[in-house]
């Protein structure tokens, strides 16, 4: 009994069960592996697998959607290039963009510029040697020259003109870069790795000094014997002149191996006021240099010239300068000469030369006045002078000339500065005698200056010259850069107030005209950038400084250099 009751019971639950698994006979049978869209129906584990299943279908798709915009993004953001934009919004409005763009532009610009100088700098030096190559032919007709142009025979010419060029190029780029940076005043253009000033120029110059190569130079070695006098003497032009026969006259001595006596002042200029004459001694570290008053305490009996032996015809002398020569109680000799020299036409004369036609045995020598002596010219006119020293030039001015050159520049110009010697007395007939002329006009003069003080970027210019105001008030209103007037800084009449040239005062050497000479000579010497005058021999003196100083630029240039006057003045 009790097992039917159990059987029933058992029965029971399991009609119970089957008739909540009976479905209506009108529903569709599903088969027993398909599955409900919402997963009903299937156990626990396939429901997960089918969920995590759908889920990496989804993270596929997003990713097949994305990887291409990534790329998208990561070429037109160019992440991969130069730039440094990695701030930019992936949304960006029209003017972002154009913001991009010129930023994009500044930056290539800046890359041309540099490129540009690269240029400029490398055919600087390619021409440096074609001058010094060009120096030993007979077609360069200057006699004192060291960058003198006339007569610029046609590789020199195209040089001119390729570096006219690539400057003109670098101005146009730099004001392109002011235009696009114009509209960026405000805003921050460290973007692109350089600051404003830098785009505007700043960060390099485009005057760079020029590497005179003066550990390369040829030199002699000056051993003079102590009992052994070469006496000069120098009657041509005026101080700029004597200075350069001056030099001529060591270069003389060093050959003949003779201590070289410097003219008394009662004879030539006082030599002492404006030249370190000490200085010569100390860079050579010996006696090669006496002053006449040395000279005459050493030779007290026997104060002659024993030999006279002229480098030109007749020595070059007058006989105003022989008596003056004579007031000194020298004794002359009767003039000689080993060849008839003509000054206006003089041959290209060898050390060799020099020795064969000069060397004597007599105690004091004088060979006249050899200003327009070619003798070993590129040897002669070389960065540094010819001769062997421990110094940067032989020749330099006086040291109360220095600092008082060093104050004035730090009182009124600053380091930045263009020099410019302007020189106009007596030069309309002298340049129009010369082929091509070398006197422009005032305008064509000012537009020339004004391109060099443009490439040069400097906030002033120092003036050294005769011209007369009138000239030069027209001058400083046609010097104008980016729309501003370039100030002309010439030097002040004495004022107790300035100190600047309170060593001058002191020394008694305040309103000397050598003096004065000495001091603009210096003053431009200094300067970032110099412009001279083609065939004045001031202008050949502070070349020559600048060479000697490191301080020439690859601007430096004569007035309007390569250009004729756009209007010359018929013969009288």
């Amino acid at each position: 009994m009790m097992k039917e009751l159990g059987r029933e019971g058992h029965s029971s639950d399991d009609e119970e069960d089957d008739r909540r698994n009976l479905i209506n006979q009108n529903d569709t049978v599903k088969p027993s592996f398909q599955i409900d869209d919402n997963g009903f129906g299937a156990s626990p584990r396939r429901r997960f697998k089918l969920d995590l299943c759908k889920f990496m279908k989804k993270r596929y798709l997003f990713l097949l959607i994305l990887i291409p915009l990534l790329v998208l993004l990561y070429f037109s953001l160019d992440f991969h290039g130069n730039s440094s934009n990695w701030g930019v919004s992936l949304t960006q409005s029209s003017s972002d963009q154009m913001r991009e763009a010129e930023l994009r532009a500044l930056y290539l610009l800046k890359k041309q510029q540099l490129g540009l100088v690269s240029l400029l700098n490398h055919t600087f030096s390619s021409n440096v040697t074609l001058n010094n190559s060009r120096s030993n032919d007979g077609d360069d007709n200057s006699t004192f020259g060291y960058l003198n142009l006339s007569g610029m025979p046609v590789e020199k010419a195209g040089f001119e003109d390729l570096k006219d060029r690539i400057f003109d190029g670098l101005m146009l780029n730099k004001e392109i870069q002011k235009v696009l940076l114009s509209t960026h005043k405000n805003g921050n253009v460290s973007e692109l790795g350089v600051e404003n000033d830098d785009l505007m120029g700043g960060g390099f110059s485009m005057c760079e000094k020029v590497d005179q190569k003066l550990a390369e130079r040829r030199t002699i070695e000056w051993n003079p014997r102590s009992d052994k006098y070469l006496f000069a003497i120098c009657v041509s032009g005026q101080m700029s002149n004597h200075l350069i026969c001056l030099e001529k006259h060591m270069f003389f001595a060093a050959v003949l191996g003779r201590v070289l006596v410097i003219p008394s002042h009662k004879v030539d200029y006082e030599f002492n006021k404006v030249l370190d004459v000490e200085h010569i001694n100390t860079c050579l570290g010996k006696n090669v240099v006496v002053t006449f008053d040395e000279f005459a305490e050493a030779r007290k009996k026997e104060m002659s010239i024993d030999k006279f032996i002229c480098y030109f015809k007749d020595c070059y002398i007058d006989d105003d300068h022989v008596k003056k020569l004579k007031s000194l109680a020298l004794s002359l000799p009767k003039l000689e000469s080993p060849w008839g020299e003509d000054v206006k036409k003089p041959k290209k004369r060898t050390i060799e030369d020099v020795k064969g036609a000069f060397s004597s045995d007599d105690v004091v020598i004088a060979i006249g006045d050899v200003f327009f002596a070619d003798v070993e010219k590129e040897w002669v006119m070389q960065p540094g002078g010819p001769i062997a020293h421990k110094c940067r030039t032989l020749v330099e001015p006086s040291r109360l000339i220095m600092l008082t050159a060093q104050r004035f520049v730090q009182t009124f110009l600053g380091k930045d500065y263009v020099a410019l010697h302007f020189r106009r007395h007596g030069w309309l007939k002298f340049c129009n005698a010369k082929t091509p002329s070398c006197y422009y006009s005032v305008p064509q003069a000012a537009s020339c200056i004004t391109r060099v003080v443009a490439r040069a970027n400097t906030p002033v210019i120092y003036l050294s010259t005769d011209a007369a105001d009138s000239e030069t008030g027209l001058l400083q209103s046609l010097v104008v850069v980016d729309g501003k007037t370039v100030p002309l800084v010439q030097r002040p009449a004495r004022n107790s107030a300035e100190k600047w040239d309170a060593l001058l005062y002191r020394h008694g050497l305040d309103g000397d005209t050598q003096v004065d000479a000495m001091l603009d000579k210096t003053i431009c010497a200094m300067s970032s950038v110099f412009i001279g005058s083609s065939g004045s021999t001031f202008t050949e003196d502070i070349i020559r400084l600048r060479r000697g100083w490191a301080s020439a630029s690859v601007c430096d240039e004569y007035i309007c250099q390569g250009e004729q006057p756009n209007f010359i003045a018929k013969d009288e």
